[in-house]
């Protein structure tokens, strides 16, 4: 990325730490497959179970934790082969929940997006697996999951957002991916408290997933764990700043009043498109995103705006703005500057 270019997409991916990248690079000159029965291959599954275990320890986890490509195959391996009757989701998941989980009951959300879990438990017999995200990928929004009733309910967290950031919730499973906190691309992992709550596959993982572990990445997700510094106060500070800012030039903030994590925000300029803006702001620069990333390439009008209760024309003014450790106050000006810009063209 030029040196010139305001990246504010950190929601989508964030560069990764030098703890990260130089755990990375010393695990490349000596990687040997975990799997393997000789001494390379020992050294190597050593180095992996201690991974997992700084995990832990740098999460608060103390249940188990299976390595996965991602949070997408941590979320397909928890809501395909959970050992549920019934799974329930929200509108305003995450692509990756939605697909595996097309026919599943979607419980309604409020303006701001929180579940309401009147329905929770029904008249249907049998266990019950619930699906949600602890931070909203678009919006920011924060579930108080912690205030489910979990009587007879096996709870999915989707924590990509908020692993790193905040403690994780009390659930059953979460699922969370590296790129998010400053590891690299392409490993994550699902956290679960028990094994037995989910069907074994068959392959490495104790049985539960196939596939080579990728150990260069385990290793920098472990750095990058544990070397954060504690930015989010800084971040609510410039979130905050850019809040006033946007309302006072006429913008609106989507889930205003709701706990929002202080690295996410959504903005609507009114009388400009989503799609506009995004040129607009890349011409300038300034990297930001509509809605998922996931789904920004086709920008179609967030899913999760709609069940909030945004019709198509407001849905499709909004765009999102992410922080990350090295966004500062310049950004913030930079940004706001050609915001107001923008819209005192667009009235």
């Amino acid at each position: 990325m030029a040196s010139d270019r305001l990246y504010l997409d950190h929601a989508a991916t964030t560069p990764m730490l030098p703890a990260a990248k130089a755990a990375m690079v010393e695990a490349l000159e000596n990687w040997s497959n975990p799997s393997s029965p000789h001494s390379d291959g020992r050294a190597a599954r050593a180095a992996l179970e201690d991974a997992r275990r700084r995990i832990g320890v740098a999460l608060g986890w103390e249940g188990q934790i299976i390595f996965t490509s991602g949070a997408s195959e941590a979320v397909a391996i928890a809501l395909t082969r959970a050992k549920a009757d019934r799974v329930l989701t929200s509108p305003v998941e995450h692509d990756s929940v939605l697909r595996v989980t097309p026919s599943t009951q979607r419980l309604p959300v409020d303006g701001n997006g929180l579940v309401r879990p009147s329905s929770l438990h029904g008249n249907d017999a049998g266990p019950v697996l619930l699906a949600i995200q602890h931070v909203n990928n678009e919006t920011g929004v924060i579930q108080p999951l912690d205030a489910i009733d979990r009587d007879g309910v096996t709870l999915f967290a989707d924590c990509a957002q908020s692993a790193g950031k905040l403690p994780l919730p009390d659930a059953d499973m979460i699922a969370i991916s590296a790129h998010k906190f400053g590891g690299p691309p392409g490993i994550g992992a699902l956290l679960i408290r028990d094994l037995t709550l989910i069907h074994p596959s068959g392959g490495q993982e104790q049985g539960y997933r196939a596939g080579t572990e990728n150990l260069p990445a385990v290793l920098a997700m472990a750095a990058a764990l544990e070397g954060r510094a504690d930015w989010l106060p800084q971040a609510a500070l410039l979130r905050a700043r850019l809040d006033a800012a946007i309302e006072g030039s006429g913008g609106q903030i989507v889930a205003r009043d709701a706990a929002r994590i202080p690295a996410i925000a959504s903005y609507r300029m009114p009388g400009l498109s989503a799609r506009a803006q995004l040129i607009q702001f890349d011409l300038a620069g300034i990297s930001v995103s509509a809605g998922s990333a996931c789904s920004s390439g086709s920008l179609k009008t967030s899913h999760v705006l709609h069940a909030m209760g945004w019709d198509e024309a407001q849905a499709g003014e909004v765009i999102r703005v992410s922080f990350g450790p090295a966004t500062n106050e310049a950004d913030m000006d930079r940004f706001i500057a050609q915001w107001t810009k923008m819209a005192e063209r667009a009235r």
